[in-house]
């Protein structure tokens, strides 16, 4: 990093160098001016000699005024020949002005639309990725992400990447102790909730029931559509014996999730596990007749499915990581938000081709192939769901008919 500067400023004093010195070097023009006022003062001498010259009767009247106006011409040449453009006072301040402006203006507009990390060691650029969503690997980086957070406690990404990260490298205990502070500071963000919930039980021998599920149940509060909230508390209540509750959450789940989601027929067949147990319990064929069908799989219709290719611009490659998820949806162009049709990847599996079609649906009374116009869009999701947050980039085909084929989305726009 320190090399980097260091070219800089030599490729700064470089340009300055063309445009500063020949400034400088206008007061050369000093030579000019201190030449035309010694040229006017021998002009003066000399006419002075010719007044006393004609007194003392060394001239006659007609050879001093023919002197005269010999020496009024050469002050006419004297005159015409002395614009100077610029004066030396202020090409020197212009010199000063560009030394300063330009070495700052520089600075300025590289920290604005340069990549300053890009320059540091790769542990360093990992600590500083504490801002985001993601998750460090090596041990320095942690140490350094827990000695900022020390300095700077009320950092809830930070708080967020040290909790996941932890949990990543199976440090329980102390991931539980990161999502313990986040809680603290963003008590109202449902997924907070949701993962200190999963380290909790992970220290609980992998049990879900006690306190963890009072996570959860207030991540749900929260909001009753967190996908991970709801898969996790589906297992609390299959570990307690509640079936009902079991089959409600993972049912209500089963609606929110993709149908390409790799863990939906784990999910599936979980329900009907569910299912099965309850019909076996005294009453539960009562209790399970009272509960909503489980929801059924679309069958695509294979000319209303739009296919097309999506990449990730090159431009936003340093805002995502290769596990950020990468959400392909079509969505109605009027009338309700909810995807049609969703696809789920990650940024590693980009650039890729894409088919969107029924089967996909979200629910079965809304596909794809009941519009007349739809509105495709490819959005990298740095919180793992598919609804637009702050910080996901994503990049859209406009508004296509079903059917259509051979698009070509860019990811290249940031979401603010």
């Amino acid at each position: 990093m320190t090399l980097f500067w260091i070219l800089c400023a030599a490729l700064l004093a470089l340009a300055l160098s063309f445009l500063v010195l020949p400034l400088w070097r206008k007061s050369a023009a000093d030579n000019q001016v201190l030449r035309d006022a010694a040229n006017l003062e021998i002009l003066r001498d000399q006419a002075n000699e010719l007044e006393a010259d004609l007194k003392s009767g060394l001239l006659t009247q007609d050879a001093f005024e023919q002197g005269k106006r010999e020496l009024q011409a050469r002050l006419l040449e004297e005159v015409k020949g002395s614009d100077a453009p610029l004066p030396a006072r202020n090409a020197r301040k212009l010199a000063i002005v560009l030394a300063l402006l330009i070495p700052i203006g520089s600075v300025l507009f590289y920290l604005k639309l340069g990549n300053v990390s890009a320059m540091q060691p790769p542990d360093q650029q990992q600590a500083e990725s504490a801002a985001g969503f993601g998750t460090l690997k090596s041990e320095a980086a942690l140490q350094e992400l827990e000695g900022k957070l020390a300095k700077n406690p009320n950092n809830p990404n930070g708080w967020l990447t040290l909790g996941r990260s932890y949990s990543e490298l199976q440090r329980f205990p102390d991931a539980v102790r990161a999502y313990k502070q986040l809680v603290n500071l963003v008590p109202k963000e449902s997924q907070a909730w949701t993962e200190y919930a999963d380290a909790l039980a992970m220290t609980n021998n992998q049990s879900l029931l006690g306190e963890p599920t009072k996570l959860l149940d207030k991540a749900l509060q929260l909001d009753p559509e967190n996908t991970t909230a709801l898969a996790l508390i589906g297992s609390a209540d299959m570990e307690r014996g509640d079936y009902v509750a079991a089959i409600t959450h993972w049912q209500k789940l089963l609606t929110l999730l993709p149908p390409d989601f790799p863990q939906i027929q784990m999910i599936r067949e979980g329900v009907a596990q569910a299912r099965d147990f309850l019909s076996k319990q005294p009453g539960g064929r009562e209790k399970l007749a009272k509960l909503p069908a489980a929801p059924e799989v679309a069958k695509a219709d294979p000319a209303k499915a739009i296919s097309g290719h999506v990449s990730l611009s090159a431009a936003m490659a340093g805002n995502a990581s290769p596990n950020d998820y990468v959400f392909i949806l079509a969505r109605a162009a009027e009338g309700p938000k909810m995807p049609l049709a969703v696809i789920r990847k990650q940024v590693k599996d980009l650039p890729m081709d894409f088919t969107l079609d029924d089967s996909m649906a979200m629910q079965p009374q809304m596909k794809l192939s009941g519009f007349d116009k739809v509105v495709v869009v490819a959005r990298v999701s740095k919180s793992g769901m598919p609804i637009a947050q702050p910080g996901d980039i994503e990049g859209t085909a406009g508004v296509v008919k079903p059917g259509t084929k051979g698009l070509d989305i860019s990811i290249d726009n940031l979401v603010k």
